[in-house]
């Protein structure tokens, strides 16, 4: 178990402890919250690094000003890379200090008790929880009701099959030695918005960990960045981790994005043939194009909400995934066809020519349309 060193009164040449903080369009919240924290860690050499995705408000220009005049704030401003996971790894990463914390900026957790965490590290935790759900905390103050239900679904869905037994796995709000943090870095995913979930279910060994109750603030600026897309990849998460990690969590999401796209291909079709009047030829041609069109914005939206694309870019990548799941198709057809020639049955022939499809669409797409 690393040390933590006592809080002193002066600040020696390297931080005690790092605050980790991933932005995107906060720029009007960021200089509160350097004075929170300033308040808040009185006696104890700190630092915070903001990760800024490249936010077109500036985001990163604000931290960089503030940094200027004040060497306990570091800004890393990511271009061409987006996300929150992502965001708090790279953060955490840089830091020297033997133990880093990760927050958000939007005001809404509460930096006071960060000494409280600090404390139980030092006393001998691997890690400590800003909770919601233990007692003292307030769980439905700050969230919306679809919220409030999706945080509280996902925290018992981590507790039924990854037998995570935190009151809050879903928080954003922690602290962590950071040679834990070194020691998974390789396993942790850099999608989706649940991190902490991430690091419990990746280490090899259970977590000596604190919770520590706290009151979820309402949002006074800037914009949420959580929507019902984050459940599904929380969900994509949660699935890859209960496979040992050898299924990535993009792909989870792009095959229910797939699966999606069966539903409207039959319901399309339908229409045609019903509606429409259409022949069955001209009725499938349909249905196919709109199920790949259906899945290309899906997926835009979705599984590649990092890479996402706009514009031109948005056009030209549609067309290229009309290719990639052309020639999927035609995988597909070439696989079923030949398994079914050595009499495997129409149903094994079948399923080996889907899945096929799906790795290959997976894998061309990721390079031709969604392409870093």
């Amino acid at each position: 178990m690393d040390p933590v060193r006592p809080a002193v009164a002066s600040q020696p040449t390297s931080p005690e402890l790092s605050i980790v903080v991933p932005t995107f369009k906060e720029s009007a919240n960021v200089p509160r919250l350097v004075e929170l924290l300033d308040a808040a860690l009185v006696g104890l050499a700190w630092e915070v690094i903001f990760v800024d995705d490249d936010s077109p408000d500036g985001t990163s220009t604000v931290a960089k000003k503030i940094a200027a005049r004040d060497p306990r704030v570091r800004c890393i401003r990511r271009v061409g890379r987006r996300g929150l996971a992502g965001a708090c790894i790279e953060g955490m990463l840089s830091s020297a200090a033997p133990v880093v914390a990760v927050m958000d900026a939007d005001l809404q957790h509460d930096e006071t008790i960060l000494p409280k965490m600090y404390a139980a590290i030092r006393d001998g935790a691997d890690l400590a929880v800003g909770s919601r759900y233990v007692e003292g905390g307030s769980s439905n103050q700050g969230l919306s009701s679809i919220r409030q239900w999706g945080s509280e679904t996902a925290t018992a869905l981590a507790r039924r099959f990854l037998h995570i037994e935190l009151s809050d796995p879903m928080s954003g709000f922690f602290m962590i030695r950071r040679s834990r943090i070194e020691a998974i870095a390789s396993s942790l995913s850099s999608e989706g918005f649940k991190i902490l979930l991430d690091i419990v279910a990746s280490s090899p060994e259970r977590l000596k960990t604190a919770e520590i109750p706290f009151t979820f603030r309402e949002r006074t600026a800037g914009e949420s960045k959580l929507d019902s897309l984050v459940t599904a990849e929380y969900l994509g998460l949660l699935f890859s981790k209960l496979s040992g990690g050898l299924v990535p969590v993009r792909f989870l999401m792009f095959l229910a994005v797939g699966a999606s796209g069966i539903v409207v291909h039959l319901a399309a079709l339908k229409m045609a043939l019903h509606v429409f009047q259409t022949t069955f030829t001209w009725g499938e041609l349909s249905a196919s194009v709109v199920a790949m069109t259906w899945n290309f914005v899906l997926n835009n939206q979705l599984t590649y909400r990092d890479r996402r694309l706009t514009g031109f870019r948005f056009v030209w990548g549609l067309v290229t995934f009309y290719l990639v799941c052309s020639l999927g198709t035609i995988a597909n057809m070439g696989v079923a066809t030949g398994l079914f020639e050595m009499e495997t049955g129409p149903w094994i022939a079948g399923f080996a020519g889907a899945v096929m499809s799906a790795v290959f669409n997976y894998t061309v797409s990721a390079v031709l349309t969604w392409r870093k």
